[in-house]
């Protein structure tokens, strides 16, 4: 804070000086014509506004004239100054999706995020810089040799307005994505299904059986918490359901639950794991065990009949006795008496990409193997994802994947298909895609970047994070220097501490930030 007051106050003080003799310039050139004009013997409330407005224009217009300086993009020098003084490198720990104790803090000036987006500046030669201005590769080769980057590394800088790559090095090799292949996911799931589809989940009545059937529709946004937030609520469905049942003179039923939407092994490979439940198309709060809303947790065994429990116990508040819940499927036959529905999927992509949510990529995985025609199944996500993207044009020469949020170590991903995936996102032409950039955490502010970026690039990096055992990565967007829109990814393999590779990864992309380079 030092820092910042001493590079801003003598800037702020010449401003005041040098606007005193203006201002005072001014008002004596209008106090003459102010006191010549007529004076009628009652003066309208319009008129004297209008008066006043036009003198109080005059002298503002004035100061900010002799208050100067500005440059050439309109922004005070002062404030630019300000900006310097906030940009220092550093990072912190990777993984904490919560946000900073020490409370919000303001995020540097920049240009505008979406300049790139219709910039026609062609691509400039990182290998010979512009006079007066370092080559790219020059600032960011060093730092990716980092040795807490490991024994290989992977990166590639992309122009969004231009599409040209401004900077690569190994960027056409597959590496292990880690949490990056959600960005691979997202823009899957919304080229498939679209921005604004719905998950529904529902309650059915079997006209014969009087059976109740809770049918699972794949949303793992569902929650039975009292406060549903904008969520769909499992309460809800139980007292509409309720409701319905009451009409009908109904007070003790058969209940059953349906988890046939999806098929195959619930299980990931990699096993029971506090970052991932049980993959089932009906699930309340992600089967978490306590009241965590992201981040590693606890979870049930079985998130179907956890969340059929749940319901039950909902009915019976509402004056409605059931059977223990078992599993069981609706027939075409079943009469649907309530529903809930999810947000649109935009914004369940942007809370994966956010938090980094293993189950909502999970399930958008099989949402999206599901509108292709496909098994509903890890090995038909799959399938589904790397189909869509090469249906998009994308360069998929050594992509691999094997689930939809990047834990399973098989996957692969090239930097090229990162910034690649990054750039279709801002396409103009293609604004169902754009979630997949609002919803990249903004560094040193939101989700997995909360903690990060406190003496770097804070509110001016969006990225998302990758992190396994020996693997860290980092895909997303900056603004640099001269205000273009630039797509990078940086995959990094072998690192053997975790913090100072997210660290190493984080001074890269401040530089890159901060940076002016061709």
């Amino acid at each position: 804070m030092v820092r910042l007051a001493n590079a801003v106050r003598p800037r702020l003080a010449r401003a005041v000086t040098a606007a005193k003799p203006g201002a005072a310039r001014l008002t004596k050139a209008v106090r003459p014509g102010l006191a010549h004009l007529p004076r009628p013997r009652a003066v309208r409330t319009w008129q004297y506004t209008a008066g006043a407005a036009t003198a109080g224009l005059a002298l503002a217009a004035g100061v900010v004239t002799v208050a100067g300086p500005w440059d050439a993009n309109g922004q005070r020098t002062a404030e630019r100054d300000r900006v310097a003084a906030l940009e220092r490198s550093g990072g912190a720990d990777h993984g904490d999706s919560g946000t900073s104790a020490r409370g919000p803090r303001p995020a540097p000036s920049a240009p505008a995020v979406l300049t790139g987006l219709g910039s026609s500046t062609g691509a400039v030669s990182t290998k010979k810089a512009p006079p007066g201005r370092q080559a790219l590769s020059d600032v960011l080769g060093p730092l990716l040799a980092a040795p807490e980057l490991g024994g290989g590394h992977a990166a590639a800088v992309v122009d969004v307005g231009t599409g040209k790559q401004l900077y690569g090095t190994a960027a056409d090799r597959a590496f292990t994505p880690a949490s990056t292949t959600k960005i691979a996911t997202a823009v899957a799931a919304l080229s498939a299904l679209g921005p604004d589809h719905r998950l529904t989940t529902r309650a059915a009545l079997e006209p014969d059986t009087k059976e109740l059937i809770l049918v699972g529709g794949g949303d793992p946004t569902l929650t039975a918490r009292p406060k549903a937030e904008g969520w769909a609520s499992l309460r809800a469905l139980a007292a509409d359901a309720a409701a319905a049942l009451e009409k009908r003179g109904i007070d003790r039923i058969t209940l059953s639950y349906d988890t046939t939407l999806f098929s195959g092994p619930a299980l990931h490979p990699v096993g029971v794991d506090e970052n991932l439940a049980p993959v089932s198309a009906l699930t309340a709060d992600e089967g978490r065990i306590g009241n965590s809303s992201s981040g590693p947790a606890t979870r049930v065994s079985d998130p179907a009949a956890d969340a059929a429990r749940k319901f039950a116990d909902y009915l019976r508040q509402a004056g409605i006795k059931s059977t223990p819940p078992g599993p069981s499927k609706a027939t075409s036959r079943a009469e649907t008496l309530a529903t809930v529905s999810s947000p649109p999927l935009s914004a369940l992509v942007e809370r994966m990409l956010t938090y980094s949510d293993n189950d909502i990529a999970e399930a958008l995985a099989r949402q999206t193997a599901l509108a292709s025609g496909r098994a509903g199944s890890f090995d038909g996500g799959a399938k589904a994802v790397a189909t869509r993207l090469t249906k998009l044009g994308l360069p998929m020469s050594g992509a691999a994947f094997h689930d939809g949020s990047g834990l399973n170590r098989d996957d692969r991903v090239t930097a090229n298909l990162l910034t690649a995936l990054l750039v279709k996102a801002a396409d103009p032409g293609r604004p169902g895609l754009r979630p997949v950039l609002t919803g990249l955490p903004v560094a040193g502010f939101t989700g997995t970047l909360a903690a990060r970026y406190t003496d770097g690039a804070a509110g001016v990096v969006r990225a998302k994070t990758g992190t396994l055992t020996g693997v860290n990565t980092l895909a997303g967007t900056v603004v640099d220097q001269d205000g273009h829109l630039l797509a990078f990814a940086f995959l990094a393999s072998g690192t053997t501490n975790r913090d100072e590779a997210q660290a190493a990864l984080d001074r890269t992309a401040t530089a890159l930030a901060g940076c002016g380079c061709r």
